[in-house]
C-alpha cells in the first residue's frame, strides 16, 4: 500500500512539473536568424542580381534634375537626382526602376517635401525660400542618403521606400523560403545614421507587407536604409 501511495504521489509531481512547462514554452525564432545587437551593423537588403537596376525619375514638374529642367522620366546615369524644395510649397520626386533583367517598371521611392527649415549651418528658410535637395540611390543595398545632410524640417518629410527589389532573399541566402517571411514580418524596418561613421538606428516607420514598402516621417536628412 505504501509503495502504490508513493508511486501515486511521483507520478502527480511529473505530471504538474510538464504541466509547468507546457504553459511557460515560448516559441523561439527560426534557427540561424540572429537580431543586430545596439551598436553593430544591421543586415541591409540587397538589390537582387549581379546587376544593379536602371532607374527613372518622375513627378519632378520641371524641377532641377541632375542639373538640367526635364519634363517627364528621366533614365539615371549616376544614380542621384536633384530638385528644388521651397519651404511653404509641396515639392517631390518619385523614383522608379527596372530589373537587372530590363524587366517590368518597379517603384523605389517617393519623396515629397512641404516645409524645409533650418538648414546645416542653422540658418533659417523664410517661406518661398529654396534648398537643393540630392537623393544618393545605393546601387548595392536598399537604402538612400539625402542631401544637404543634417536638414531639418517643419512639417517633417514624407518618404516611402519599397524594398521588392531584393526578390525576396531577405536574408540574403540565396533562398526565398519561410526564413525570408520571418523576417520581413517579424523584423525587416527603416534604419537611418548620421554620416559615414556613427552608427545605424531603427526608426518608426509604417510597413505595408502587399506592397513591400515602408513609410517614414523625416524630420531631417541622412542616410536611410531597409534593414534589419
Amino acid at each position: 500500500m505504501f509503495r502504490r501511495i508513493a508511486a501515486a504521489l511521483v507520478l502527480a509531481l511529473l505530471t504538474a512539473r510538464c504541466a509547468d512547462h507546457s504553459t511557460t514554452a515560448v516559441e523561439l525564432p527560426l534557427s540561424g536568424v540572429q537580431t543586430p545587437t545596439a551598436g553593430s551593423t544591421p543586415h541591409f537588403l540587397r538589390w537582387a542580381g549581379s546587376a544593379a537596376p536602371t532607374f527613372k525619375v518622375s513627378g519632378l514638374s520641371g524641377q532641377v534634375v541632375n542639373g538640367a529642367s526635364e519634363a517627364g522620366p528621366l533614365s539615371l546615369d549616376r544614380y542621384t537626382v536633384s530638385f528644388w524644395a521651397v519651404r511653404g510649397e509641396s515639392r517631390s520626386a518619385t523614383i522608379k526602376y527596372k530589373d537587372a533583367s530590363g524587366g517590368g517598371n518597379h517603384p523605389f521611392l517617393s519623396l515629397t517635401i512641404t516645409d524645409p527649415v533650418t538648414l546645416p549651418d542653422g540658418s533659417t528658410l523664410a517661406v518661398g525660400d529654396s534648398v537643393l535637395i540630392t537623393i544618393n540611390i545605393d546601387t548595392t543595398k536598399i537604402g538612400v542618403s539625402l542631401e544637404p545632410t543634417g536638414l531639418q524640417f517643419g512639417a517633417p518629410a514624407q518618404m516611402q521606400m519599397w524594398y521588392g527589389g531584393a526578390d525576396g532573399d531577405l536574408n540574403g541566402d540565396g533562398l526565398v523560403d519561410a526564413t525570408d517571411s520571418y523576417v520581413e514580418t517579424q523584423l525587416l524596418g527603416m534604419w537611418w545614421r548620421e554620416g559615414d561613421v556613427s552608427d545605424w538606428q531603427r526608426i518608426p516607420a509604417t510597413q505595408a507587407v502587399s506592397e513591400k514598402s515602408f513609410t517614414v516621417a523625416l524630420p531631417h536628412f541622412s542616410q536611410y536604409a531597409v534593414s534589419w
